[in-house]
Parts: C-alpha cells; sequence; structure tokens
C-alpha cells in the first residue's frame, strides 16, 4: 500500500482508540507493571494512564503514548503501530495520516488484499526503493532509505515466529510485468513472492489476464483486516476495509460493506490461480527476467 496523504474514513473514528487503549494495556500487564508504575515512570497523572488505556480521551498526546512504550519495553515496530494508531485516534488523525493504516495493519491477525502492485509486507528493499524514488522525486537519499528501512521493518509482521499475521493476498498479473526499478529487480522481486508463498500463512494468487473481470468491474486495490476473537467468539474489534485511489484511501467498518467487499476477494480468489500454479508463474516469470538482462 503506498503512502497516502489525504485519507478519507467512513467509520467510527473510536475505532484506532480502541485498538490502542487495548494494546497499552496488554503492554502494560506484559511488562508488570501497575497503572501507578507507568504513570510515575511517564510524568503523568494515573487518570491519563486510564484514559489512555479505555479510550476514555479524544485528545492523545503522542509524548505520553511513546514515554508509554519505552516505560513497558515495547520494540520498535510495536512502538510505531501504537503512535500510528494515536494519531489516528484524533478524528482529524483520520483524514491525513498514512501512519494510521500501518498501525492497524500491525495489530491484525488477518489480512486480505487484493492489489495491483506487490503489497507492501511482500517488497524487497530494492523493489521498495525503486517506487519511493518514483513517488518522492524531491527526497534526500538518506530520506528515502529511511522509507525503505521501514517498510523493511513492516514485514517482520509476516515472519515474525509469535502470531506472525495470516496474509491472502490476491495479486493482479499485471504487477508481475509492470517493470519498477530494473528487471534485476523484478526478478528478485518474483522471487522473493514465490519463497514466501511456502509460508504456512501466507497464500498468494496471481489473478491472470484470461480471467477478464471476475466481478464485471475494476475495483481498484482494497484490503480487509480482521483483528481475532474473544474467547466468546466475539470480534474485539470490528472488521475495517480499507480502499485506495490515487489521490487516497477510505476506511470502512459497516458491515455490509465488509460483507460486500469478502464477496469479491472470494470471487477473485475463484478466478486466480490456485497457490501452487501461482508460485509456478512466478519462478517462470523470475527466470525470463533473467535471461533478458
Amino acid at each position: 500500500m503506498p503512502d497516502t496523504s489525504a485519507t478519507h474514513v467512513a467509520c467510527d473514528s473510536a475505532v484506532p482508540r480502541r485498538q490502542l487503549g487495548r494494546l497499552l494495556r496488554d503492554l502494560r500487564q506484559g511488562a508488570g507493571l501497575t497503572l501507578d508504575q507507568v504513570a510515575q515512570l511517564i510524568g503523568v497523572g494515573r487518570t491519563t494512564v486510564q484514559r489512555l488505556e479505555t479510550a476514555g480521551t479524544n485528545r492523545i498526546d503522542l509524548e505520553d503514548v511513546e514515554a508509554f512504550c519505552q516505560a513497558c519495553g515495547a520494540d520498535d515496530l510495536m512502538t510505531e503501530a501504537l503512535m500510528g494508531l494515536a494519531q489516528g485516534g484524533d478524528p482529524k488523525g483520520w483524514y491525513h495520516r498514512f501512519e494510521l493504516y500501518l498501525g492497524l495493519e500491525a495489530v491484525a491477525e488477518v489480512l486480505t488484499d487484493f492489489n495491483e502492485i506487490v503489497p507492501g509486507l511482500l517488497q524487497t528493499a530494492d523493489y521498495a526503493r525503486a517506487m519511493y524514488r518514483i513517488g518522492h522525486p524531491n527526497e534526500s537519499p538518506s530520506e528515502i532509505e529511511q522509507r525503505v528501512e521501514r517498510r523493511m521493518r513492516r514485514r517482520r509482521l509476516v515472519v515474525r515466529k509469535l502470531r506472525p499475521v495470516q496474509l491472502n493476498v490476491v495479486l493482479d498479473e499485471s504487477a508481475l510485468h509492470r517493470v519498477i526499478g530494473d528487471r534485476r529487480t523484478m526478478q528478485a522481486q518474483c522471487r522473493h513472492l514465490a519463497d514466501m508463498s511456502t509460508k504456512s500463512n501466507v497464500a498468494v494468487r496471481i489473478l491472470p489476464y484470461s480471467a477478464g473481470l471476475p466481478v464485471g468491474e475494476l475495483t481498484g486495490p482494497f484490503a480487509i483486516m480482521d483483528f481475532g476473537s474473544r474467547s466468546d467468539d466475539e470480534p474485539v474489534e470490528r472488521s475495517l476495509v480499507y480502499v485506495e485511489n490515487y489521490r487516497g484511501a477510505m476506511y470502512y467498518d459497516d458491515k455490509d460493506e465488509v460483507r460486500a467487499y469478502r464477496a469479491t476477494h472470494e470471487t477473485l480468489v475463484h478466478a486466480a490461480l490456485n497457490p501452487e500454479a501461482s508460485r509456478a508463474l512466478l519462478r517462470r516469470t523470475a527466470r525470463k527476467y533473467e535471461c533478458e538482462r
């Protein structure tokens, strides 16, 4: 998913705030700290910490969240996720902060994705670097590298040993032929996709040109985020759909909208190659790029 400067939302703006509170509470309890101890460590009152954990405030101080993470020993990836959710906790933040997507992505248990370029979680560094150079031509090499490093950290969501995200991707065949960077970059990217698709938590299906328009029109990229269930099988949080366009994106949590996008993804899955055939196509495409160099 590309960085988006004009993100619009069509769902309850309390969603990221609730996610943030639940994760902060889990983080504190995992560190074996009390509310009073965290409050003392970050220099705020107990009530402030309690409000953060219970989604009891619309005004979230990013410095408090960052200090909370440091006090509880959160790693860089979790800190980035929580900071992203904190920026989404302000209703205005839903309109312009791509960090919100990163925060939601980092806490999702299942990501169901349709894309026309390689999704960020499956990109190689060279592929991401080439995309950033195109999309941000005025940035310095060091700024581009910072973006690449951040994207590479995001990939840990897929490969971590403890509860890696389940990633279900339908990728349009055009992504294999649209050259990003150079042919060496595309060769390595196709091989990486094929290798990642062997993981038990990653399914990659290629939607071939021969499938035509399975839903009768072009849908554009979208991702469905599921956040897991409690012991009573009730969802921890409502599922969200993230829909991109050139100038921005929309979030939906209306049940009918989520159901419609799920049905669309299922239609695309049925029209796509199965994972084994997709993997074979990816490896053939990688060999083609190698021979053409």
